[in-house]
C-alpha cells in the first residue's frame, strides 16, 4: 500500500471518529446500544480502503497475466494450424488427452473416497465406477515406461519423436485422434483373434482326457461347430460348464500351453512363466465376471451406443463393424453365460470369447 493511500484511509477515519465525537456532545439522547451500534459500524467504512490493498492488486495482475498467456497460446495454434497442420493435430490431441486423463483422475478419486468413507467393497460398486477403476488402472500400468524413459534430463524430446512414431505402443486412448482409434482398436483385434484357432484346437486335444462320455461329447460337438464357423447356442455352452470347474479346464488345473492362448484374448502377454499367467488370468477373470455382475444390476438397456460398444469389444469382439443391434444382441447372450456362472466356473468365461465371437455375425 503506497503512502498515500495509507493517508486518505487515516484521514477518513479521522474524520469518522471526529464526527461521532461531536454528535455525542451535542445530544443527551444516545442510548448504549446506539452508541455500540455507531462503534460497530467504524470497521465498516475503513473497509473503503479495500480496493487499494495489495491481494487485491495481485488478484489484478494474475487475471492480467493469464489474459496474456492465453492469447499467446491462441497465437501459437493459430501459426500452428497454418504452418503445420499435421503437427497441430497431434498438439490438440495431446493437450485434450491431458485434460481427459486429468479428468479421469479426479473421477478414480472420488470413487475411492466413496469405497473409504462407505466402505464399499470393489464388487458392490455400480457398473461405470468399476469400469472407470478398470480402465483408469490399467492405462496408468501402459504409462509407466514413458515416465521413466522421460526421467533423465532432456530426454523428453526423445520421449516426444517416440510418441511421434509409436503412437499405439507407447500412448494410451486418451492421447489418440479418432482416426487412431478405430485403426488401432482393429489391429489389437486382428491380434487377438490369431488365438481363436489354437485355443479351440487346444480344447478338442483336451477333450481325449475327460472321463465323463456324456461331457466329452458335449465339448467335442462345441468346438467343432465354431471351428465350422457357426455361432453356438447359450445353452450348448453352459452345457459343458462341469468341465471349467475343475480338472481338466478349471482356472487353476488348465496347462500352461493352453493359458498362453488365452492371456492375447485378454491382452495379456504369454510371456511370463506358468505361475503368473495363472494368477493374472484368474485375477482378470474374476473382474470381468464381477463387472457382468454389475451390468446386470444396472441394465444392459442403460448404456449408450459407445458404453455398448466398448463393453462388447472388451469381451471379444470386435464392434466397431457391427450395427448398434448387432452389438446389443451379442451383450445380451454373453450376460447370459457371465450370469448364469459362479466363480469357480470362470474358465468357461474366458473361453467363451472365443466361443461366442469367433464367428458372429459371420466369420472375421
Amino acid at each position: 500500500m503506497t503512502v498515500s493511500n495509507m493517508a486518505l484511509c487515516c484521514s477518513g477515519l479521522l474524520g469518522h471518529l471526529s464526527l461521532t465525537r461531536l454528535s455525542a456532545l451535542r445530544t443527551n439522547t444516545i442510548t448504549n446500544s446506539l452508541y455500540s451500534a455507531r462503534v460497530y459500524t467504524c470497521p465498516s467504512r475503513f473497509s473503503l480502503c479495500r480496493p487499494y490493498s495489495s491481494s487485491k492488486v495481485r488478484r489484478g495482475v494474475g487475471r492480467y497475466v493469464s489474459s496474456r498467456l492465453q492469447w499467446v497460446n491462441n497465437k501459437y495454434e493459430n501459426f500452428l494450424k497454418r504452418r503445420f497442420p499435421r503437427f497441430h493435430q497431434l498438439y490438440r490431441t495431446f493437450f485434450e488427452g491431458f485434460k481427459l486423463l486429468f479428468s479421469d483422475a479426479n473421477e478414480v478419486k472420488r470413487i475411492k473416497l466413496k469405497m473409504h468413507y462407505e466402505r464399499l467393497p470393489y464388487k458392490d460398486l455400480p457398473y461405470r465406477d468399476m469400469e472407470k477403476l478398470r480402465q483408469f488402472r490399467r492405462h496408468v500400468i501402459k504409462a509407466i515406461p514413458l515416465v521413466l524413459i522421460s526421467i533423465p534430463p532432456f530426454a523428453n524430446y526423445l520421449v516426444f519423436v517416440l510418441m511421434y512414431f509409436f503412437p499405439r505402443q507407447l500412448l494410451i486412448p486418451h492421447f489418440w485422434t479418432p482416426k487412431q482409434q478405430a485403426e488401432f482398436r482393429e489391429v489389437y483385434h486382428s491380434l487377438r483373434a490369431r488365438y481363436h484357432w489354437p485355443v479351440l484346437k487346444g480344447l478338442e486335444n483336451t477333450s481325449n482326457r475327460v472321463k465323463d462320455s456324456q461331457l466329452q461329447i458335449h465339448l467335442k460337438d462345441l468346438c467343432a461347430k465354431v471351428l465350422r464357423g457357426e455361432n453356438p447356442r447359450v445353452s450348448e455352452i453352459l452345457a459343458v460348464r462341469g468341465l471349467f470347474s475343475g480338472p481338466p479346464l478349471g482356472m487353476k488345473r488348465m496347462s500352461v500351453e493352453q493359458m498362453r492362448h488365452i492371456s492375447p484374448l485378454l491382452f495379456l502377454t504369454p510371456r511370463l512363466p506358468g505361475f503368473l499367467i495363472s494368477h493374472r488370468l484368474n485375477g482378470h477373470a474374476l473382474e470381468l465376471i464381477q463387472l457382468d455382475r454389475a451390468l446386470v444390476r444396472l441394465g444392459p438397456h442403460q448404456l449408450n451406443d459407445t458404453e455398448v460398444r466398448q463393453a462388447c469389444y472388451l469381451r471379444g469382439i470386435n464392434s466397431d463393424g457391427l450395427e448398434i443391434n448387432q452389438c446389443r444382441e451379442w451383450l445380451s447372450q454373453w450376460l447370459q453365460v457371465s450370469s448364469s456362472l459362479k466363480d469357480s466356473e470362470v474358465s468357461l468365461l474366458l473361453h467363451s470369447i472365443v466361443f461366442l465371437s469367433a464367428n458372429y455375425p459371420g466369420r472375421h
